[in-house]
């Protein structure tokens, strides 16, 4: 069996988040190193806290940084508008919970150069949240580029319509140029984008046979996830798309994922900012479709 692959979180937790961040504390092919926080979901803050809550839950003793509160360039998108997916706590109806854990002084920039310079080429930093940390630590640190294996990053849409706007993806929209920096950064990307999350669907029984299975942590996804399955029903889906679960998968299990390498670009102005469009920029390895069955599976078969 292969050593587990080393991977640090980058995350606004954010129910999708809590279903990926405890996918990757079962899952015996992923060493977790620590978790860095970002807006988006909700505010760094409660992102922080919600990273935290999660250790709690899964018993997990590894850091959590905090890190960006704010995009590189663009206004931060509404708060609100996250708020209707995800509630305004993050976890949907879930009340909020403070943690015994504590976040650690470093800043998610720092820790993610620090951790990539301690196990040189052998660090994935999968990336469910706008890739503001991951650009600031691009830009602090000249060794993180050369240190780090890959960025994997759930973001994205590129021959489907965004989820934010008819262009764009949230993450991406969210930040475009900070993902334009680390597309350019010259370290092996890959994006899972809508292309292939929005393929792995599950519904309110996949998380109520999660939940008598597991009664921590399936327990816990099965009440987050209540409010954020109604919205993708109203949508006429069948159940929620597995966005960041998805990528966490891709960065360990990449024979799911048909993946092509091509050139693409972010538009960083306009009517269409955030769009990742293809054709021209650096080659970027793009997830175009997926085998959403086996990766369904695979999310839920390894909760034990």
């Amino acid at each position: 069996m292969p050593e587990p692959k080393k991977i640090i979180i980058d995350t606004d937790p954010g129910v999708d988040d809590a279903m990926a961040i405890l996918y990757a504390v079962h899952d015996p092919a992923i060493t977790l190193l620590g978790l860095t926080t970002v807006f988006g979901n909700v505010p760094v803050e409660k992102a922080t806290r919600n990273a935290l809550r999660l250790c709690d839950l899964a018993d997990l003793d590894i850091p959590v940084a905090e890190g960006a509160a704010a995009p590189s360039v663009v206004p931060r998108l509404d708060p609100a508008e996250a708020a209707r997916i995800h509630g305004v706590e993050g976890f949907g109806p879930v009340p909020p919970v403070r943690p015994k854990r504590r976040k650690i002084g470093e800043d998610a920039a720092d820790f993610l150069a620090r951790m990539a310079r301690a196990h040189p080429g052998e660090v994935t930093v999968c990336a469910i949240g706008p890739i503001t940390n991951v650009a600031e630590a691009l830009r602090r640190h000249q060794d993180f580029a050369t240190n780090v294996a890959q960025f994997v990053v759930m973001g994205g849409a590129v021959h489907v319509p965004g989820n934010v706007t008819s262009h764009a993806e949230a993450n991406t929209y969210q930040d475009p140029h900070a993902l334009a920096e680390v597309l350019t950064s010259g370290v092996s990307t890959t994006i899972i984008g809508l292309d292939v999350t929005l393929k792995v669907l599950a519904d309110r029984a996949d998380f109520a046979a999660l939940a008598a299975r597991h009664p921590e942590h399936g327990a816990c996804l099965h009440a987050a996830s209540r409010d954020y399955i109604s919205l993708y029903e109203g949508r006429g889906r069948s159940g929620c798309a597995l966005h960041d679960p998805v990528a966490v998968i891709a960065s360990v299990a990449p024979d799911l994922i048909t993946i092509q390498e091509m050139p693409l670009t972010v538009v960083l102005e306009g009517e269409e900012i955030g769009r990742t469009r293809p054709g021209q920029g650096p080659m970027t390895r793009v997830g175009l479709s997926v085998d959403a069955e086996a990766t369904k599976e695979r999310f839920f078969s390894t909760f034990r």
